[in-house]
């Protein structure tokens, strides 16, 4: 725990030095313009504003900096990129333009002051079209020259997409809090279209399954552990398709896995060669197996389909069917297991009655 200490402790000695460093720069940035003589010498208060506004600058950007400890790296590199490719942009332009403007002894001072408002236009313009589209396709990485294709080789963790479904049962909030998926989970912006549209409709069980739905993606993203991301974009792939097949193609797109509880999406995304994580599939992989011969203790809650049978359940949900557990409606009773049925439903369990649990209470009572 010490040296943890020692490295925060030297991360944010590292961080104030350069803050100080910066403030010590921006007035020498001051000295320099005071120094050049640019400043109108009738007026005695300049070299005092010249430095104010310089360190005033310096701090604010210190400021908003510190503001924002959180920065996400990728987004940084596209606002760089942005600038630098916009800017290039603008200086070939430039050159493209310049024979339209006459020299500037044939036009004297007014068309360089027009040729250089337009290059400043320009460099603005390109600057933000670069920087906006960098933003809007930072997860693609695809560069593209004429034959060749540059793509993203994903190795090790990849995305989860997830369904919605998927976030109306609930239980993929359990499962990311336990770091099974310690990948990115993408929600599109379709799939909570959706959601809202189920969360509004006028029969009260949808309602209420659209708002639970709509919790489960506030408690993802209110965890600082979860990466979330709202996937934004659409795609020219999607245009005129069902949601499905929007979420199939979403997966195949950034090169993930879909998370679902849907069978047939499950037979859709796998046809198309995604991997699917089913989370009812991952339940029934997870519920405890039983041989038989095990002896196993279940409450029975009901009467079953055959004569003489009780049903009841394991904590898991898991169905237990006795037999001769019909007489024992509200007891704990001991049963040794016959056999196991696997079902796309879920895992039954088949018993046969042995004893009545002793000290059990509702046996007590009767």
């Amino acid at each position: 725990m010490v040296w943890k200490f020692v490295l925060y402790l030297f991360r944010d000695l590292a961080l104030l030095i350069l803050r100080l460093f910066f403030l010590v720069v921006g007035i020498g940035v001051s000295v320099v313009i005071i120094n050049s003589g640019a400043l109108p010498q009738q007026y005695t208060w300049a070299p005092l504003a010249v430095v104010g506004g310089i360190v005033s600058l310096s701090l604010i950007v210190i400021v908003l900096d510190m503001l924002f400890p959180r920065k996400r790296l990728d987004t940084i590199t596209a606002v760089y990129f942005g600038l630098i490719i916009g800017l290039f942009l603008a200086y070939v332009a430039r050159l493209a333009l310049t024979p339209l403007f006459p020299m500037p002894d044939a036009g004297g001072e007014y068309y360089a002051k027009v040729q250089a408002a337009v290059q400043l236009v320009l460099a603005a313009t390109f600057c933000y079209l670069c920087i906006s589209f960098l933003l809007q396709t930072k997860n693609d990485f695809r560069f593209i020259i004429p034959y060749v294709e540059f793509s993203k080789d994903v190795k090790g963790r990849r995305p989860f997409v997830l369904d919605t479904s998927v976030v109306i049962d609930g239980r993929i909030a359990d499962v990311v809090e336990t770091y099974v998926f310690d990948s990115q989970l993408i929600m599109p912006r379709f799939a909570i279209t959706e959601l809202q549209g189920i969360a509004d409709s006028s029969d009260r069980v949808r309602r209420s399954r659209g708002r639970r739905g709509l919790d489960i993606l506030n408690r993802l993203r209110a965890n600082p552990e979860v990466d979330l991301e709202i996937f934004d974009r659409d795609l020219p792939e999607f245009a005129g398709q069902p949601v499905d097949v929007k979420l199939v193609m979403l997966a195949k797109h950034v090169e993930g896995k879909l998370i679902t509880n849907d069978y047939n999406l499950n037979k859709v995304a796998r046809l198309h060669g995604v991997g699917v994580v089913n989370l009812n599939d991952l339940a029934n992989a997870l519920k405890p197996v039983f041989l038989p011969g095990e002896h196993v203790s279940v409450r029975i809650v009901k009467p079953g389909e055959e004569v003489g049978q009780g049903v009841g359940y394991l904590d898991d949900g898991t169905m237990v069917v006795v037999e001769s557990g019909r007489d024992h409606i509200g007891q704990v009773v001991n049963i040794s297991v016959t056999s196991v049925l696997q079902t796309s439903a879920g895992r039954m369990v088949f018993g046969r009655f042995e004893s009545v649990v002793p000290g059990d209470e509702s046996d007590r009572r009767r």
